[in-house]
């Protein structure tokens, strides 16, 4: 009996470690250390990688599966599903569902819901809550402040009575709550 608890012990801390890889190097998402999809706790060093990270991401290409968090930094950019924490996307950050933290890169897209703050050149996002920060802003809903040269809400509560054109877009400030 003692031996069987021993080897159960053994088995079930075993298949836990492996579970949670503290590691990732990755030249590509099919050649890694960590297989493409699963997941990462700790640090992730990527030529080109796609994994569920928790923790901190660092190449020339990110990608981030599932729900990861930590941060993210990449020289060209980084694509992720649902991101919470700092992406920080060299040329591009985009993002399908949610992402909540800081998205910057010279293109942010948001497709998902942003809580938090968008910076970079152009901002794109479905459904803003906090601040985007560029020389081009654009959200179909925003609930927050825009700050750049030209800034777009396509629904913009605020502003119902003026006309169409001008509530949807300023110069320099809009903002929506």
């Amino acid at each position: 009996m003692k031996k069987l608890l021993i080897t159960v012990s053994f088995l079930l801390v075993t298949h836990m470690a492996m579970a949670d890889r503290p590691f990732q190097a990755a030249l590509t998402p099919d050649i890694a250390i960590v297989p493409r999809g699963e997941s990462v706790r700790g640090v992730a060093l990527n030529i080109w990688g796609e994994n569920e990270v928790s923790g901190l991401s660092f190449g020339f290409v990110n990608g981030h599966v599932g729900d990861s968090f930590g941060l993210s930094w990449s020289y060209i950019g980084t694509y992720a599903e649902n991101y919470t924490g700092v992406i920080w996307g060299g040329f591009f950050a985009h993002t399908t569902g949610d992402v909540v933290g800081w998205q910057s890169g010279m293109v942010n897209i948001s497709r998902g819901t942003m809580t938090g703050l968008q910076s970079g050149l152009v901002n794109w996002g479905n459904d803003v809550k906090g601040v985007q920060f560029g020389l081009v802003n654009y959200t179909n809903s925003l609930q927050g402040v825009q700050i750049g040269l030209a800034n777009i809400v396509r629904d913009n509560a605020w502003f119902t009575e003026l006309p169409r054109e001008l509530a949807q877009g300023f110069p320099f400030v809009n903002w929506s709550f």
